[in-house]
């Protein structure tokens, strides 16, 4: 993952919306209440023309994936006679009651425990302990926004991505910590019922382990 310039994704919009191009934001990750707000779009204060979302609708725990349209988006698609099927869209496990559920239960868990304001509430403190990762071994960048992180290691020559795997397994069998890898990024997305006494075992597990891990 990276982070973009102020303003840079309101150039994009204003780019797409005068030359007629879509603009879709992928939430999967951000949206939920990750950054701060329900989606990264609104933090950002850009709409989009589309969202795809999943995993935090129904808190990772049932397969559900989520497209957020707009009404320009939407109205293209019902113009066809009225025999016909608007979007053909539908598959045999579309609108599946169970996933429903728990996608009701987990936004109302959401509005009930004020969850969303979590990355608010400890972005400061969870970027402090991702930045103590920094002069580390192999550690050649750290990124994050709200409570999203991302370590990256210097590759192993010839052998791209294994440093970044063996810290991840490390991790899980030493230190009891699930993180997920991408190439020789360590990317962390912590859930949303964290503390502060998280976020300290988090960034010292992963301290132990980038130090273990050659």
């Amino acid at each position: 993952g990276m982070t973009t310039p102020d303003g840079y994704l309101k150039r994009i919009r204003e780019l797409c919306t005068r030359h007629g191009i879509l603009l879709i934001f992928d939430e999967v990750i951000t949206g939920f209440g990750r950054v701060g707000n329900a989606f990264a779009s609104q933090r950002f204060d850009v709409q989009p023309d589309m969202i795809t979302a999943a995993k935090g609708i129904t808190n990772g725990c049932v397969p559900m994936g989520v497209v957020i349209a707009s009404d320009d988006v939407h109205e293209a698609f019902v113009q066809g006679p009225d025999n016909a099927i608007d979007l053909f869209h539908g598959y045999t496990y579309s609108g599946h009651p169970l996933a429903c559920a728990a996608a009701i239960a987990t936004l109302d868990t959401y509005a009930e425990e004020n969850l969303f304001d979590k990355a608010i509430e400890l972005g400061d403190y969870w970027q402090e302990g991702i930045h103590s990762l920094k002069g580390l071994p192999n550690v050649i960048d750290i990124r994050n926004y709200g409570l999203i992180g991302a370590i990256e290691l210097a590759p192993r020559p010839g052998a791209p991505g294994t440093r970044a795997y063996d810290a991840f397994t490390r991790a899980f069998h030493e230190g009891n910590l699930l993180t997920r890898v991408t190439g020789d990024v360590i990317a962390l997305s912590p859930p949303l019922i964290l503390e502060k006494s998280h976020i300290d075992r988090i960034f010292q597990t992963l301290a132990d382990t980038l130090r273990a891990t050659a």
